[in-house]
């Protein structure tokens, strides 16, 4: 009598199968709402101004490529007096274009956080390395301002994005959607710094007007993901599936805001075919220079053109 080689599973081997595959699903469910690393509640956004359905332009695709091949992420960019420019790129490097058009591998910080960059006015650079802390750069080299919070009177001002997520984990506090951004001022003579504003939302760049009586800081917006919270924790708990993501940033806008508050005018690459994810934009005798964290050069373009 011929024998059924086919494995034909038992009602024990179908029981012993299904309580398996029940306990794993309650220990992925449990630890995703319990040793999920974000807390997350309900977000409700305002409703987007009516300044920015401005109609969407190509000037952004006009740009000069400067240091194109020599530079790598350029993330910001800033002049000193002489109107030398300096960029921190993302290889760790501070770079800067003389007058003359030559470009020159200034010094080396190392990493890959150097996030913002901003002249000083006793000569040199101030540096936000989101690893070291608040750099200065000058001819004599790399000094640590500050990698603490102190208290004191201060008259620099840098943002923090997130007090509770690192650089690498960015990801998290947009997903928590909870207000974890500071702003901080520094004092260069007692070499201290405090904070000035917290629970901001992705607090991601600051600017001090003209005048210098008043700031303007970029806040970023947050339900970019979807508004359920089980999915936020779900994709907390496994951060590897966030990687499949798509994000927006195979484009570019620039807005200029007057200081009454108004976008006065709109600067687009609206698929990303020069320019993409713009990190900063400085203005500059007349022309507009553009950081990017996608391309290998700095962006300018002439404003009067534009």
């Amino acid at each position: 009598m011929a024998g059924n080689n086919g494995f034909r599973p038992s009602k024990q081997h179908l029981q012993t199968c299904s309580s398996f595959v029940l306990a794993s699903i309650l220990a992925s469910t449990l630890r995703i709402y319990f040793f999920s690393p974000i807390s997350p509640d309900p977000l409700h956004l305002p409703p987007v101004s009516a300044a920015l359905n401005l109609p969407t332009n190509k000037k952004l695709q006009e740009v000069t490529k400067i240091g194109e091949g020599f530079l790598n992420k350029p993330e910001d960019l800033c002049f000193d007096e002489e109107g030398i420019l300096y960029t921190a790129t993302g290889d760790g490097w501070i770079k800067r274009l003389h007058r003359n058009g030559s470009w020159e591998d200034w010094k080396l910080i190392g990493g890959y956080a150097l996030l913002g960059i901003t002249t000083a006015r006793a000569g040199g650079i101030f540096v936000c390395d989101a690893q070291k802390g608040l750099l200065k750069v000058g001819e004599g080299g790399v000094s640590l301002l500050t990698s603490h919070v102190n208290g004191s009177e201060i008259s620099l001002y840098f943002s923090v994005a997130s007090s509770k997520f690192g650089l690498h984990h960015w990801y998290l506090d947009l997903l928590e959607a909870k207000p974890h951004g500071q702003l901080l001022k520094y004092d260069p003579l007692l070499n201290e710094t405090s904070i000035l504003l917290d629970n901001l939302a992705f607090a991601n760049g600051v600017a001090l007007s003209q005048d210098e009586d008043f700031l303007v800081m970029a806040s970023d917006g947050f339900e970019f993901v979807h508004a359920s919270k089980a999915l936020k924790h779900f994709l907390a708990t496994f951060p590897k599936l966030f990687q499949l993501v798509k994000g927006s940033n195979e484009k570019a806008t620039v807005v200029k805001v007057a200081a009454d508050g108004k976008i006065v005018d709109k600067f687009d690459d609206p698929n990303g075919k020069v320019m993409s994810f713009v990190t900063s934009a400085l203005e500059f005798e007349d022309h507009l220079y553009l950081g990017s964290l996608n391309t290998n050069f700095i962006g300018k373009l002439p404003l009067k053109a534009a």
